[in-house]
């Protein structure tokens, strides 16, 4: 029996976003633990999620081990299609 490894999950926050409250419930409720980076405690941030993001600089922008997933609704689309439980439940 393989043992399962979490991934490493990274979500470049906002204290003031829906989407981002949105996103992190879906993770939570998945068993995802995450790193928030919200980048208005942390501005220096911006910068570095931009740049791993592709320009993007809409919060949230989530990575899975250091994979660019996308926003809020990208997550969502993973969830509906059935492709975000196999990113969550990597084997080692």
């Amino acid at each position: 029996m393989s043992e399962q490894q979490n991934p490493v999950i990274e979500v470049y926050s906002s204290m003031l976003c829906g989407f981002c409250a949105r996103a992190k419930r879906l993770l939570e409720a998945k068993g995802a633990k995450y790193d928030e980076i919200d980048i208005m405690l942390q501005p220096r941030r911006r910068s570095e999620m931009v740049q791993r993001a592709g320009g993007r600089t809409s919060v949230p922008q989530i990575f899975i081990d250091g994979q660019h997933i996308g926003g809020c609704d990208e997550l969502y689309a993973l969830e509906q299609r059935g492709n975000l439980d196999p990113l969550l439940m990597k084997a080692s």
